[in-house]
């Protein structure tokens, strides 16, 4: 179990692949407009990273070390039209919003990244949290993003979750005319993803620091 919490830390926050590692920031700053596209993007890459990550696990020890990177990326894109082929069979109105941006999942580096990494090496069992979590945390950071963008830029909450639950409404909660446009382009997508980052590195010096306070306290009482 101790080995799951480390890969759910690492994940969701340790290794974060967007606050900590920096990666796939085309979709990041591109989906992120609404809550809904943005948690319905990363809901996908997480489908897509755990069951890659499983595949790639289970089958590594028949894969020739030259040509693994081609073989990962065939199970990867083999997933990833799956999931798009289900969007546009059964949320087809979310499949054109997001559009090109689901196939891209084939080429996000923080796919192939975390089956090269860690799937290569490890169980199958380990792997595929190992995906779902680095995943979840992806979603996390996506939703974060886009609830702020589209607040900021629109005065919504939920907008296009008609498109999920047919019959649910977006909830207005500032006035229609309201409108703060940098909010929904993508240097307001930057500001906000800095501030982000910027709240996780504080997070992290005040934990690293109150980590050297005790072991300072605990090293007189221990002599």
């Amino acid at each position: 179990m101790s080995t799951f919490r480390e890969i759910t830390y690492n994940g969701l926050w340790k290794q974060n692949s967007i606050l900590a590692q920096v990666l796939g920031l085309c979709p990041t700053l591109a989906v992120t407009t609404t809550f809904t596209n943005a948690v319905s993007l990363g809901l996908a890459t997480a489908v897509v990273m755990a069951l890659s990550n499983g595949a790639s696990s289970a089958l590594r020890a028949f894969i020739p070390f030259e040509i693994r990177i081609p073989i990962f990326i065939l199970i990867i894109a083999t997933l990833v039209t799956m999931v798009d082929l289900a969007f546009n069979a059964w949320l087809h109105d979310l499949y054109l919003i997001l559009g090109i941006f689901i196939p891209l999942i084939v080429t996000n580096c923080i796919v192939l990244a975390r089956v090269e990494a860690f799937a290569a090496k490890n169980p199958v069992l380990h792997s595929t949290w190992d995906g779902f979590m680095t995943g979840v945390g992806l979603t996390a950071v996506l939703a974060v993003l886009g609830a702020a963008r589209e607040f900021l830029g629109q005065g919504t909450v939920f907008s296009g979750i008609e498109m999920i639950a047919p019959g649910a409404h977006a909830i207005q909660v500032l006035p229609e005319s309201y409108g703060f446009l940098i909010g929904i382009l993508p240097p307001g997508a930057f500001i906000l993803l800095g501030l982000l980052i910027a709240v996780r590195n504080w997070l992290d010096a005040r934990a690293a620091a109150r980590s050297r306070l005790q072991r300072s306290q605990a090293q007189p009482a221990a002599a």
